[in-house]
C-alpha cells in the first residue's frame, strides 16, 4: 500500500467523480484510476460502486475512509516534526476549539503564542466538542480545548481539565425581569433561545430540564454562539451560556442560577499515540501560563475558575 494510493482514493471518495478527483490531484485520470486498482487488488476488495455518472463506496470503502485520513495526518505531522526548525521558527499549530471560547479567552493566548513565534503558522478549528473530538482522532488537528465529559470511549484520546465554568442564564438588559436568579424549573414557561443539535451546551440544558421533569420550549434553534447570543439581544428569547462569553455584549447581562449552579468543565485534549508536534507542546504551555497567571492576579471571569495540573491529577 503506497501512501499515494490512499490520496487519491480519499480524494475520489470526496468527490464521487474519478476524473474530478485526477484534477483535484494533479495526476491524469488513468494513473489515479489504475493506482486505486491496484489499491484494491492488494486489500482484496473493491472499494467503489462504479457506475456511469454515480461512483459510491462499498462497504469496504466506508472503512478505509477514516483509516486513510488517519494515515496521512500522522505522516504530516511527522513530516512536520522532522523538518521544524530549532526555536520553533517555523511549523504549524492545527487546534481545534469550542465557538465560545474561540470569542473570550482563547484569543488572548493565540496573540501571546504568536508574538512569541510569529513563524509558525496558526490553523483554528471551530467547533463543537464531539467534532473536535473525531477530528483528533482522524489526526486532522493536533490540540483541541473541549468540554468535559468526552462522548467517545477512544483510549487513545487524553484530556486535562484546565478550567471549571459557570453557566448563566443570557437576558436582554431591556428585560424586566421579576427575580434576580433562575432554578432549572424557572426555564419551564420562558421562550429559549437554543444551540444547534451537537452542541455541548445544547445537550446540558436539555438534560438538567428533562431532570426537572420537563420539556423546554424554543423561541428558536439551530444557532451558533454568535447566532444565539445576538437573538437573545435581538428579543427572541433567553439562553443558557456559559458565563465568559457575555464580556463585551453590553447589551446582555447575566442572570445566575441559584447556588448550586450548573457548571461546565473545559480541558486540553490530544491523541496519546502521537506525539504533540512542538509547537502544539509549546501552546499548551503558553495556555497554561497565562491561565495560571490570570487565575493569581484574579483577572479570570466571573464564574470562571481554573484547575492547576496538579489539581487535575488529584481529581
Amino acid at each position: 500500500m503506497q501512501l499515494q494510493q490512499l490520496v487519491y482514493f480519499l480524494a475520489v471518495a470526496r468527490t464521487r467523480h474519478f476524473t474530478r478527483a485526477a484534477e483535484l490531484t494533479h495526476v491524469a485520470q488513468p494513473s489515479l484510476s489504475k493506482q486505486i486498482q491496484c489499491l484494491e487488488h492488494e486489500l482484496g476488495s473493491e472499494l467503489f460502486h462504479r457506475a456511469r455518472g454515480n461512483v459510491t463506496l462499498t462497504p469496504a470503502g466506508e472503512v478505509l475512509v477514516p483509516f486513510a485520513k488517519r494515515i496521512l495526518a500522522d505522516v504530516e505531522t511527522a513530516r512536520l516534526q522532522v523538518n521544524e526548525l530549532a526555536e520553533l521558527r517555523q511549523g504549524r499549530l492545527r487546534l481545534g476549539a469550542t465557538p465560545s471560547l474561540c470569542t473570550g479567552l482563547l484569543a488572548h493566548a493565540l496573540a501571546d503564542f504568536h508574538i512569541r513565534h510569529p513563524g509558525i503558522q496558526l490553523l483554528i478549528d471551530e467547533s463543537g466538542s464531539r467534532d473536535l473530538v473525531r477530528q483528533l482522532a482522524e489526526g486532522a488537528i493536533d490540540l483541541a480545548v473541549i468540554t468535559l465529559p468526552v462522548h467517545r470511549g477512544d483510549p487513545t484520546l487524553d484530556t486535562v481539565p484546565i478550567l471549571r465554568e459557570q453557566l448563566t442564564v443570557a437576558v436582554p438588559r431591556t428585560l424586566d425581569l421579576k427575580v434576580d436568579s433562575f432554578r432549572i424549573e424557572d426555564l419551564r414557561d420562558r421562550p429559549l433561545v437554543m444551540f444547534r443539535e451537537g452542541y455541548d451546551l445544547r445537550s446540558m440544558t436539555l438534560t438538567a430540564c428533562q431532570r426537572a421533569g420537563f420539556q423546554p420550549r424554543f423561541a428558536i434553534e439551530g444557532g451558533e454562539m454568535d447566532a444565539v447570543l445576538s437573538f437573545v439581544e435581538a428579543g427572541l428569547g433567553i439562553a443558557v451560556v456559559p458565563s465568559m462569553v457575555l464580556q463585551g455584549r453590553p447589551q446582555l447581562r447575566g442572570v445566575p442560577f441559584v447556588p448550586p449552579p450548573p457548571v461546565r468543565t473545559i480541558a486540553l485534549a490530544h491523541r496519546t499515540d502521537v506525539r504533540p508536534t512542538r509547537a502544539a507542546e509549546e501552546f499548551r504551555a503558553t495556555l497554561l501560563r497565562l491561565f495560571s497567571g490570570a487565575h493569581s492576579h484574579g483577572s479570570l471571569p466571573a464564574g470562571v475558575e481554573f484547575i492547576s495540573p496538579s489539581d487535575a491529577a488529584r481529581g
